[in-house]
């Protein structure tokens, strides 16, 4: 019917606004339907596997715990970037998608997880200090620590090539299952209390036996199976609510999916953080959080971008980006790189946490001025590192970790003589 009407008719002219309207209307109207059921049943599937991950932690020690819990409170979020990764292949075109959700999820957690983290932790502790106090990190968490730097400097080397390939996701496993056996010779540490829990996950973990076992793997299968039913819709939704309001795709799948995946981890460790002592194992919480990030999830694009782009056109090909796309990811390293840089000296006060939550909030309110912040977090991760060189910071995390390891390897040795 519409099709009678002339481009250049005095009716066209007049209707076609309407028509425009008409459509506008339509395509938000069915994306926020839409998003009426995906994105809470987003969040409530990370719920629940977050509430089975906090209950599992009775069965494990703190150290490995904190890693598994990092990697399984990440699940919706993998699963987000499996299925870009996976449409990517088939449709080349979208693949900046992929880079979008990766960096967003890795800013979003240091931007706004770090520092939330600190300042929960220091007004809840003021009342005891009178100030606000610095979060004073254990020697086992040096692991955490150091276990960012190897993936970051990797990626300085992706980011040069603009390619992420099938060697970097080889390199990039191998590199979590470094930090993963490093972490398995720290000696187990008392387990988290029920009462730190949230109810769902306090119900789980206090049954006990073989009831627990049963209610956490439920927890685990139900946000599974919510999860594989809603992560294709979600991102359609997300891409649908973004074109009809007239908002970048990119600018949608690089905060909003971020978000709503990762909002149960930091109810999670906000929790922790208000309870001062648990400050420290929350912070910890979201450093796992980044390495997995970087290392697992990231090794998860090319994998799946190839594999698809082989199934669609017979041939396997590397995952690339173009100059906006490195400057995303430049960005995110040096990011990362200063977070890390900040907890060298095992601690993390109040102007750690301000100047990377400003910074983040900087590149989010003006995207354009991405180059420029690169510049100003390299130039902070200069002086950083002139800190540690004129000893005016202690520059802790490699030494205590070398003698956390060393101390772990001499015990287990012991160990074993006393055994024989």
């Amino acid at each position: 019917m519409f099709g009678a009407y002339e481009d250049n008719a005095p009716s066209a002219m007049i209707v076609k606004p309407f028509l425009a309207a008409a459509a506008r209307a339509t395509g938000v109207s069915a994306a926020l339907l839409s998003a009426l059921w995906t994105f809470p049943s987003m969040l409530f599937s990370a719920f629940l596997v977050a509430w089975g991950a906090e209950a599992a932690q009775v069965f494990v020690s703190q150290g490995l715990a904190l890693a598994v819990l990092a990697w399984l409170q990440t699940m919706p979020e993998f699963a987000v970037e499996a299925v870009i990764a996976w449409d990517a292949g088939k449709n080349p075109a979208t693949a900046h998608l992929a880079i979008a959700n990766l960096t967003g999820a890795i800013r979003l957690l240091i931007g706004i997880g770090w520092p939330m983290i600190y300042f929960v932790a220091a007004f809840a502790g003021r009342r005891t200090h009178g100030r606000l106090p610095d979060i004073q990190l254990e020697p086992e968490h040096a692991i955490s620590v150091m276990g960012l730097l190897p993936p970051l400097l990797w990626f300085v080397v992706i980011w040069w090539k603009r390619s992420l390939g099938a060697v970097d996701a080889v390199v990039l496993i191998a590199l979590y299952a470094a930090y993963l056996l490093a972490l398995l010779r720290t000696p187990p540490q008392s387990e988290e209390a029920l009462e730190d829990m949230p109810p769902v996950a306090r119900w789980a973990g206090g049954l006990g036996g073989t009831r627990s076992a049963l209610a956490i793997g439920g927890l685990f299968v139900a946000g599974g199976i919510l999860l594989y039913v809603t992560a294709h819709p979600f991102v359609n939704t997300m891409l649908a609510l973004a074109t009809a309001l007239g908002v970048s795709q990119f600018v949608f799948v690089q905060w909003l999916a971020p978000f709503l995946s990762e909002f149960p981890e930091g109810v999670s460790c906000f929790a922790w953080a208000k309870r001062v002592t648990r400050a420290p194992m929350a912070l910890m919480n979201l450093v796992s959080s980044n390495v997995n990030q970087w290392t697992v999830l990231a090794a998860m694009i090319p994998l799946l971008y190839g594999w698809s782009h082989h199934q669609a056109f017979g041939t396997w090909a590397t995952f690339t980006f173009d100059a906006e796309q490195q400057v995303e990811i430049g960005l995110t390293v040096v990011q990362s790189i200063l977070a890390a840089l900040l907890l060298m000296n095992l601690r993390f006060g109040w102007l750690d946490a301000a100047s990377l939550f400003v910074l983040w909030l900087v590149q989010f309110l003006v995207p354009t001025a991405r180059e420029e912040l690169t510049v100003v977090y390299l130039a902070w991760c200069a002086l950083q590192i002139g800190f540690f060189v004129t000893k005016k910071q202690e520059l802790l995390a490699p030494r205590v970790c070398l003698e956390v390891l060393r101390k772990n390897r001499a015990g287990k040795r012991g160990s074993g003589e006393v055994g024989k």
